[in-house]
């Protein structure tokens, strides 16, 4: 075996083919610029053709531009000879009379050469100007002006109008001077014989390659046309700049071939080593447990492994490259997760690590434990930081179970003890109250029979008896709801329930100086709760606040007054919130928690059973207490219950009265 590992066979065919193959891979970069220099050869025969296009292009723009001009031109001095033909009836019939109207002295001095009045029979009527004098003092004809003439035809009222023009003259004043510069520009006719040219002597001449376009002027120029010849030699090919530079760049390719090819077999031997060692660290990151992550000084991520991209939900192409926010953070502590990745950037990331709570793609959250150590490079420079992240969701929900198994089971303790108390109470406390009723029933009876009259006596025996017998149910039921008995739930008004809590103290309140505030919000839904065991609950917390605010807190206040208030709002969609405040001393940093303790009491008679009922009763009906700060200065108990819906009322009743059965079946084999 080691012999055949250290020995392998001689390749075959293929592999023959292959080895040959790459000891010729130092060919590649030749015959890649060959084909390069026969790309920028086609892309500058390509680039030519397009600026041989572009050039006839703005030929034809720039002729039927300056054909425009000139028609235009035209039309003008056409418009002023009808302006002058609308006047021909009050001019006087003779050349000085025509020579002195404004329109032809306008004319003359623009474009006109001459102007001829003809009439019906075409005699000449007037004609101007006579004559024209030459710089040497000679008369000057009009075919002393270089090139031939073209007229305009005007006939009003059965005589004509001729105006005589230069085309030559209408070529320079018409075409703009930098067109001049680019293009030798000429009138010709039908026959290809020069009308008109912008140059002195106005002779066809051979284009010689030059690129050229005529236009048909048209108009009252009929049978003319406009000839643009470019004045610039086309370049040939082989003089560019690009055929020059392909030449010097091939040069140096042949030689830069030749030394590349003594480096090739050294190259792919370093190669297939690097090849062997990153597939050998790829191996061992992939089968790591903890997820590996790269960044860089910008939190840019640089690297992840298997692992990582697992624990996210997401493959390593969609992570590498991304900045923070990361797509792994839960949208709702974003900017904790910002803060948090800035300050491991700079360093300051805790060398213990830190806990961080990270969103898979499919939603559900994870509980993550981040290592970040330095990422140094080969130069000795930090370039970023490594993490390791581990996943501890399934530490985190054992941790979350214990937790509520200990709080069930300190529940549990608490009601087993508030149940035995409640019933020793209550069988102490069923004795004297039916005592009571039966005298107050006997007394009545005895005063009825007597013929006693006296309302308020009656009534007051009458309210004695409802009273003894309202004690007698709440004793019954907080027993029944200590000894595992399901409260009677029902939809019920809060705020009702309240005020009449609030009315029963009423003489105890006042009686203590203590103003009572409210601050209900607006149509509240009903809750689905015991009103009886609300109302005790209500009762021990307003009995609570109002024994709290003794002498010292009245003189702390700023009008000597105390004060309690107690505020009802909707909470979220489904809860409704009652909150009981007061201004006195407060709760000294004590929690819910300590304060609703069995036995507990701040009271110096207290027995500490209050806060731990009223707890107790409020989680029964799924809902929660809770105990903090109040704006008034004083403590604040706050309460919150679930709103009443009739098919999850109806399903919860349904459960209550399974388990009354089986507890009932269990005492009874009991």
């Amino acid at each position: 075996m080691l012999a055949n590992a250290h020995h392998p066979k001689a390749p075959g065919r293929f592999g023959r083919h292959m080895a040959r193959a790459r000891r010729s891979l130092w060919v590649l970069p030749l015959l890649a610029s060959a084909l390069f220099v026969m790309a920028v050869l086609l892309w500058a025969y390509r680039a030519e053709l397009e600026e041989q296009d572009a050039r006839r292009t703005t030929l034809i723009t720039d002729a039927l531009s300056s054909e425009a001009q000139l028609r235009n031109r035209l039309d003008a001095e056409m418009a002023f000879l009808q302006d002058l033909g609308h006047q021909i009836d009050r001019l006087p019939r003779n050349s000085a009379g025509l020579a002195a109207e404004p329109v032809v002295k306008e004319g003359l001095r623009r474009l006109w050469l001459s102007v001829t009045w003809l009439d019906a029979n075409n005699r000449i009527v007037a004609h101007v100007p006579e004559q024209q004098s030459s710089p040497g003092g000679r008369a000057l004809d009009v075919s002393d002006i270089p090139g031939v003439s073209s007229h305009l035809l005007l006939e009003t009222q059965g005589e004509k109008l001729i105006v005589r023009y230069s085309p030559a003259l209408l070529l320079r004043r018409g075409v703009p001077w930098w067109l001049s510069r680019k293009y030798d520009v000429q009138l010709i006719d039908g026959y290809e014989q020069v009308v008109a040219s912008l140059d002195e002597v106005p002779l066809r001449f051979d284009s010689h390659g030059r690129d050229t376009y005529k236009v048909l002027v048209g108009g009252n120029m009929p049978g003319a046309y406009l000839e643009l010849t470019s004045r610039e030699l086309p370049r040939p090919l082989w003089r560019t700049l690009p055929i020059v530079l392909v030449s010097g760049f091939l040069s140096l390719m042949l030689v830069a071939t030749f030394l590349l090819r003594r480096q090739v077999a050294r190259i792919t031997r370093a190669e297939d080593a690097w090849r062997t060692e990153a597939a050998w660290r790829q191996a061992m990151e992939d089968s790591a447990l903890v997820g590996l992550r790269a960044r860089d000084a910008e939190g840019r991520i640089l690297y992840v492994n298997r692992t990582f991209c697992h624990m996210v939900g997401l493959e390593a192409g969609q992570l590498v490259g991304l900045q923070p926010p990361m797509p792994y953070w839960p949208p709702d502590v974003l900017d904790e997760a910002m803060l948090r990745s800035q300050r491991n950037l700079e360093g300051r990331a805790p060398r213990d690590g830190y806990e961080a709570l990270w969103c898979h793609s499919d939603g559900h959250l994870l509980n993550v434990m981040v290592f970040e150590s330095p990422l140094i490079d080969v130069h000795g420079q930090q370039t970023g930081w490594m993490g390791s992240i581990i996943d501890i969701t399934a530490r985190k929900q054992l941790e979350e179970r214990e937790r509520h198994r200990a709080e069930a089971m300190a529940q549990q303790s608490r009601l087993t003890t508030l149940g035995e108390v409640a019933s020793a109470l209550a069988h102490q406390l069923n004795q004297p109250l039916t005592v009571i009723m039966g005298y107050n029933a006997g007394l009545q009876r005895m005063l009825a029979d007597a013929g006693y009259d006296n309302q308020a006596v009656l009534h007051a025996l009458g309210q004695q008896g409802e009273q003894a017998a309202e004690a007698g149910r709440i004793v019954r039921r907080i027993r029944e709801f200590l000894t595992r008995r399901g409260p009677q739930r029902e939809a019920c008004d809060l705020v009702a329930v309240a005020q009449r809590a609030a009315a029963l103290l009423q003489r105890d309140l006042h009686k203590a100086g203590v103003q009572l505030q409210w601050q209900l919000a607006a149509q509240l839904p009903p809750v689905f709760a015991d009103p009886i065991l609300l109302e005790q609950v209500l009762i021990n917390l307003l009995r609570n606040a109002a024994d709290a605010m003794t002498g010292a807190a009245r003189a702390a206040s700023p009008d000597g007054t105390c004060t309690i208030r107690i505020t009802a709002l909707l909470s979220g969609e489904r809860f409704v919130r009652l909150d009981v405040e007061d201004n006195g001393p407060g709760l000294s940093g004590r929690t819910v928690e300590h304060l609703s303790a069995p036995f507990y009491s701040t009271k110096s008679d207290g027995m500490g059973m209050g806060l731990a009922i009223c707890r107790s009763i409020i989680e029964v009906h799924h809902g929660g207490m809770d105990a903090g700060q109040s704006s008034l200065g004083g403590a604040r108990f706050s309460f919150t219950l679930p709103v009443f819906d009739p098919h999850a009322a109806q399903s919860s009743l349904e459960d209550e009265d399974a388990q009354a059965f089986l507890e009932s079946d269990y005492e009874g084999l009991a």
